[in-house]
C-alpha cells in the first residue's frame, strides 16, 4: 500500500481514497469517479517517479489514474490506451420460430462468458443481441462505428442468416471484422440428433453464406476456423484481438523528427503523405534545438532523483573512469531523458527520430535515455528513419500486456558471423536498443562516439534473450509500401565481447543464414528493422492486410524461386 508521504501535492480531493483504489486491484472506475467528480484536476506526483497528471476532463482523468496504478503495480500500461473491447455478434433468422432464437441467444452468451473465463484473451468479449433483420445489423455495426472502445466485431453465424442481410451494415462498418467458424457443440450428438438439431445448430452452413458475401464485397477480414473451447482457438482469436488493436492504435500514431533523414540513405526515405493516407500514421518536423530547450529546462533536482533511480536499477560500469565524470555524463542523459518525454507529452507524439548528424544543442547523443523512452512505450528510429519509429510503436502497441513478455525494440543489422554451423547477424546500434530485449544484469557505460561530434554519451549494455522472434523492415518503393518479415532464432553469442559497448542481439534467420540474407536483399529490406519476440508472423500479415499493402515473408518454406515469383505476382496484384 503506497504511504501518505508518497502524496506531496494534493488538490482538495479524498486523497487516502484515492490511493486506496489507485492500489487496490479494482477493475472498475465506479467507487473512482464518485470521488473524482469532486475536482477536475489532478496532480500526482508518486515517490521518485515525479509523474504528473493533468487532465480537465474527468474521464480522461479517471483513465489515467487507473494506468498509473497499473503502472506502479508493475502492469504496462502502455501510453494510455483505451479500454478496449470486442463486440461478438451472432447471425440468425426467425423461420425457426422464438424457441430456436432463444436458444441462439443462450448458446451465444455461454460462448461470450466462457471465452472471457478463460484467461487467454488480452481483451473483453462484449455479448450482443442476436441479429436476424436488415435494420438490427445495420444499427450494431453504427454503434460499433461510434464507440471508442470498441476495437472490432467477432460475428458467428449460429443458424443460417440470409447474408442480403447484412450488406449496408457491412458496407458502413469502419473496424477491424472476424469471422468466427464455430459450432456450439464440438461433437455430432449420434444417439440423438433430429432434423430440429440440424436446423438450429448449422454454423457450416450459415458461415458459407456469410463468408460469400463478405467475400464477394472485398472486405478484408480475419476468418478462424474450431471449436470455440480449443484452446490454440481462442489464442488465435487473442492474436488477432491484438492486431485488430494494432490496426485502431495506427491511425493515432504520430512520430517527432528532430533530425532528418541520413543524406543520402535511400532506404530511410519514404512518402509520408501516403504514410498517413495508409497508415493514419502523422509524421512531423522539428528542429532539434526546439526540443533541445525542453532538455535544457529540466531542473537539476529532477536530473539528480532520476539519476539515483539510474544507480538503483542498473549496474554502474565505469571501467577506471572518474566517478564523478561518469556520473556527470549519465545526468546528460537523465536531462535529455526527461526533456525529450515532455516534450512528447505535451505535443502528443508517441515515437521520435534522431540524427547523430544533427544533434543542435544536445551535449550527447540520446542513448540511455531513448532506450528508457522505449522502454516505456515509445518507437524509435535512427538516422530520421520515421518509418521503423512507426512500427515499433505499432508493435509496442499489440504486444501490450503479453504474459511473460521478451520484448520488443529497433533494432540494425551490423556484422555477419560466417563460420559453418555458427552463422548469424550480431544485432545492435550505436546506442539505441531497448532494454525490454534484455536477458540478465543491465549496465551503464559511458563510452566514446566518433560520430555527433559530442561527448561520450551514457548507454544501456546488455545481451539480448534467446528464442524464436520476428524482424521487420517496411519499406517505400515509390508505387506502394511493403512489409517484409522474417521469422529469426535469437541465439546467445558464442563468445563474450568484452569491448563491445553497446546492447547486442545475435540471430539466425530463417530458413537460414544464405537463404534468408539472400531474400531479405532481393526484397528490398532495410538495414533497420523493428523486431519483437511477442509477434508472429500471422498477426503482422494481418495487420498489413487490413492495412492494403504487400507482404513478404521468409520463414522456414521460403526458396529463392517461390521468393522470386511471389513478389512478381505482388507486383502485378498491386501495380
Amino acid at each position: 500500500m503506497m504511504n501518505n508521504s508518497s502524496f506531496f501535492r494534493l488538490s482538495q480531493v479524498l486523497w487516502d481514497d484515492i490511493a486506496k483504489l489507485l492500489w487496490s486491484g479494482l477493475e472498475k472506475s465506479g467507487p473512482l469517479q464518485n470521488i473524482l467528480e469532486k475536482k477536475e484536476i489532478l496532480y500526482i506526483y508518486i515517490d521518485k517517479r515525479r509523474l504528473i497528471f493533468y487532465y480537465k476532463f474527468k474521464k480522461m482523468l479517471i483513465k489515467q489514474a487507473f494506468i498509473q496504478r497499473d503502472k506502479a503495480l508493475g502492469r504496462k500500461g502502455l501510453l494510455f490506451m483505451k479500454n478496449y473491447k470486442f463486440w461478438f455478434a451472432t447471425g440468425s433468422q426467425d423461420l425457426y420460430g422464438d424457441e430456436c432464437l432463444e436458444k441462439v441467444a443462450q448458446h451465444s452468451r455461454i460462448i461470450v462468458e466462457e471465452l472471457n473465463r478463460s484467461g487467454l484473451l488480452p481483451y473483453e468479449v462484449v455479448w450482443k443481441p442476436t441479429l436476424i433483420t436488415n435494420e438490427v445489423i445495420r444499427r450494431l455495426f453504427n454503434e460499433a462505428n461510434a464507440d471508442e472502445e470498441c476495437a472490432g466485431v467477432i460475428t458467428w453465424m449460429h443458424t443460417f442468416s440470409p447474408a442480403k442481410s447484412w450488406i449496408l451494415g457491412l458496407q458502413e462498418y469502419r473496424k477491424p471484422l472476424c469471422h468466427l467458424h464455430t459450432q456450439f457443440n464440438q461433437e455430432i450428438p449420434y444417439d440423438t440428433i433430429d432434423m430440429d438439431f440440424m436446423n438450429e445448430n448449422q454454423s457450416a452452413h450459415g458461415d458459407r453464406e456469410y463468408g460469400h458475401i463478405v467475400t464477394r464485397m472485398g472486405i478484408e477480414r480475419k476468418v478462424i476456423m474450431g471449436h470455440w473451447k480449443d484452446e490454440k482457438v481462442i489464442k488465435r482469436l487473442g492474436d488477432w484481438m491484438r492486431t485488430a488493436v494494432g490496426i485502431m492504435e495506427s491511425s493515432h500514431i504520430r512520430v517527432v523528427r528532430v533530425a532528418d533523414n541520413m543524406r543520402n540513405v535511400a532506404v530511410t526515405e519514404g512518402d509520408k503523405v501516403e504514410a498517413q493516407m495508409r497508415f493514419g500514421w502523422e509524421i512531423d518536423a522539428y528542429p532539434v534545438n526546439e526540443i533541445a530547450d525542453y532538455v535544457n529546462d529540466v531542473k537539476q533536482g529532477d536530473i539528480d532523483a532520476l539519476v539515483e533511480e539510474y544507480y538503483d536499477k542498473y549496474d554502474i560500469i565505469d571501467e577506471g573512469r572518474d566517478v564523478e565524470e561518469f556520473r556527470r555524463h549519465v545526468a546528460v542523459q537523465a536531462g535529455i531523458e526527461i526533456g525529450f518525454e515532455r516534450f512528447l507529452q505535451e505535443k502528443d507524439y508517441q515515437a521520435i527520430v534522431t540524427h547523430f548528424g544533427d544533434l543542435g544543442s544536445l551535449k550527447q547523443l540520446p542513448g540511455l535515455a531513448i532506450q528508457r523512452l522505449m522502454e516505456k512505450g515509445y518507437g524509435f528510429g535512427a538516422e530520421g528513419d520515421w518509418k521503423t519509429a512507426a512500427m515499433v510503436r505499432l508493435m509496442k502497441i499489440m504486444t501490450e500486456g503479453v504474459k511473460d513478455a521478451k520484448g520488443t525494440s529497433f533494432l540494425e543489422d551490423y556484422t555477419y558471423n560466417l563460420v559453418p554451423g555458427k552463422e548469424g547477424i550480431l544485432q545492435a546500434h550505436m546506442l539505441e536498443v531497448c532494454p525490454t530485449i534484455a536477458d540478465g544484469p543491465i549496465g551503464i557505460k559511458v563510452c566514446p562516439l566518433s560520430m555527433g561530434n559530442r561527448e561520450d554519451p551514457a548507454r544501456l549494455v546488455f545481451t539480448s534473450k534467446e528464442g524464436a522472434g520476428i524482424a521487420t523492415s517496411l519499406i517505400d518503393l515509390g508505387n506502394r509500401f511493403r512489409l517484409i518479415i522474417n521469422e529469426v532464432d535469437c541465439k546467445k553469442a558464442e563468445k563474450p565481447m568484452p569491448k563491445l559497448p553497446v546492447a547486442t542481439n545475435f540471430w539466425t534467420p530463417r530458413p537460414n543464414l544464405t537463404v534468408g540474407a539472400e531474400s531479405w536483399i532481393l526484397a528490398g529490406g532495410a538495414h533497420h528493422t523493428a523486431f519483437s519476440y511477442d509477434l508472429t508472423t500471422e498477426q503482422m500479415v494481418d495487420w498489413a492486410d487490413a492495412m492494403g499493402i504487400e507482404t513478404v515473408v521468409i520463414d522456414n518454406d521460403t526458396t529463392i524461386r517461390s521468393l522470386k515469383n511471389e513478389m512478381r505476382w505482388n507486383a502485378a496484384a498491386f501495380h
